[in-house]
């Protein structure tokens, strides 16, 4: 009876243990077309080591079931190579959520980063460790560095649409990143504030400073009160999301050419054309004004709206 009781514990385990998934549910493309003379071996390579080091990592302590992964894309596009195994190139990052009852997602992070120069060794594992960001090979870990920045952004964002404030230990991760990371001469750049006012430093700083508090509250009421509400109040849900962007209009006044507006709306543009092309003229003609003072790269998007 005992043996039976311990047979049934064990596969009950099992079961229960492999209904658990790791957090992120990731496609990786890397372009080529510009650097000539490399093996493409190294290429089919450096797509399944990302791969696996973002989709097989565990990231946090929490437990995702396999429909709760979330859906991100990485295209990586090579411009360069600087030395032996060294490249650089952009590294655009998409990742979405789904909205509750709908059949659709919605997106939290399309953004393009330009700064992105690595080294890659298709005989090297992909390693990365919070406690030692720089590692030994500063442009290896740039690597590894740069993909954990971002996944700690993703996972942030995503916790954060569903409860107030639950990004915040993995936003502080991702100031741990940069506060740690690799430096090699001119070749790596992106980390600092010195490096430009459009960076990673900018992004997590901006989510984290006080001064943006007003960012993270619309953050969440938009997702969890508007977006996940919209299969039953869609009129109720399309106000409350509108209703940000009087916010929006000050926190940019307060703050002009934020980095942080910039990535909120690179990745909601669209979502935020389509909800004002709903309203009625007047309204739509207010919200346009004020999207085109806040989305200065999106100005001809908002002009279209009909």
């Amino acid at each position: 009876m005992l043996k039976k009781l311990l047979s049934t514990t064990i596969i009950l385990a099992c079961i229960s243990f492999s209904g658990f998934a790791q957090e992120l549910n990731c496609k990786v493309k890397v372009m080529r077309d510009a650097i000539q003379g490399i093996d493409k071996e190294v290429f089919i390579a450096m797509e399944r080591n990302i791969l696996e080091f973002l989709n097989n990592r565990k990231w946090t302590s929490d437990q995702f079931q396999n429909n709760e992964r979330i859906d991100c894309n990485i295209l990586i596009n090579l411009t360069k190579q600087l030395d032996q195994d060294v490249f650089q190139g952009t590294i655009n990052i998409q990742a979405s959520r789904p909205v509750f009852n709908a059949s659709y997602t919605t997106s939290i992070v399309n953004h393009i980063d330009k700064e992105f120069a690595f080294r890659f060794n298709q005989f090297t594992p992909l390693q990365f460790d919070d406690n030692r960001v720089a590692g030994n090979d500063p442009l290896a870990s740039n690597l590894t560095a740069t993909l954990a920045y971002y996944v700690y952004i993703i996972l942030g964002l995503d916790y954060e649409s569903f409860a107030p404030n639950a990004g915040n230990d993995l936003f502080k991760r991702a100031q741990n990143v940069v506060n740690n990371a690799p430096e090699s001469g001119k070749t790596i750049v992106g980390w600092r504030a010195v490096d430009g006012n459009k960076n990673r430093y900018w992004i997590i700083d901006q989510i984290l400073n006080p001064r943006f508090k007003e960012f993270r509250t619309v953050w969440y009421t938009m997702h969890r009160e508007g977006l996940d509400k919209m299969y039953n109040k869609p009129e109720e849900s399309r106000k409350l999301i509108l209703e940000a962007l009087p916010k929006f209009v000050q926190l940019n006044r307060e703050n002009p050419s934020s980095m942080l507006l910039q990535f909120f709306f690179s990745a909601k543009s669209d979502e935020f054309a389509g909800l004002v092309s709903q309203e009625d003229a007047a309204q739509k003609t207010q919200y346009i004004s004020m999207l085109q003072q806040i989305d200065v790269p999106n100005i001809q998007k908002y002009n279209s709206i009909k």
